[in-house]
């Protein structure tokens, strides 16, 4: 069974460029994108790897953790961040696990056998301080992720968990967002002490109600 939304994410126990990750308890109370790697040594994951790393003060300020995998051994993955530091100016600065095992990947089902059987797919998983799953995405090895999305899709969940409301298509941090069906004009209106547009009696908007 693969892990789906809302499931809670599975415990492990895995070598990292960071010591042992025992991953509930190094996971805290923070968010957590946990995401997979084909291959050590290839040039997109490459870029990935120090795209992340640069913005490490955006997930910080999120409270989120990032932690990479390759299905590489450990000794590998020292190498290959010395690469990573040289060609994308910025040092590696969150652990990348090392699982020559395919235990997490297993867990989490980022080997997909159609696409290849022994290297993981583009796997993205973003977890709640409830160590639920929140969001899934897989992507072909031939397309590295976009990170600002990534950051959007948290910047949406970490909104939606605290207000009764839903971010838009495109939606990005400061627009209007629109007020879950389920909540009458009646509460909207001392929910939401902005005020709200309604297009539709199922289609309101309002500020984002955290600014």
């Amino acid at each position: 069974m693969s892990v789906q939304l809302g499931d809670t994410a599975p415990d492990f126990t895995q070598d990292s460029t960071e010591g042992p990750i025992h991953f509930h308890e190094w996971a805290g109370d923070s968010w957590v994108v946990l995401f997979s790697h084909p291959k050590d040594y290839t040039p997109v994951c490459t870029t990935e790897l120090g795209t992340v790393a640069r913005l490490k003060p955006e997930f910080d300020k999120r409270n989120v953790k990032c932690i990479g995998l390759s299905v590489d051994p450990l000794k590998d993955h020292e190498g290959w961040s010395k690469d990573i530091a040289e060609t994308q100016g910025v040092a590696l600065n969150f652990p990348l696990l090392a699982d020559a095992d395919r235990r997490v990947s297993t867990l989490y089902e980022m080997i997909h056998p159609n696409a290849d059987n022994t290297f993981t797919v583009r796997s993205v998983f973003i977890i709640g301080p409830d160590k639920k799953l929140k969001l899934s995405l897989t992507y072909p090895a031939s397309t590295g992720r976009n990170f600002q999305e990534i950051l959007r899709v948290i910047d949406s969940l970490q909104l939606t968990a605290n207000y009764k409301v839903a971010t838009p298509a495109d939606w990005k941090h400061g627009e209007d967002v629109i007020i879950v069906p389920a909540v009458s004009n009646a509460d909207a209106a001392n929910l939401f002490p902005k005020g709200f547009r309604e297009i539709k009696p199922y289609l309101r908007t309002t500020p984002q109600p955290n600014l």
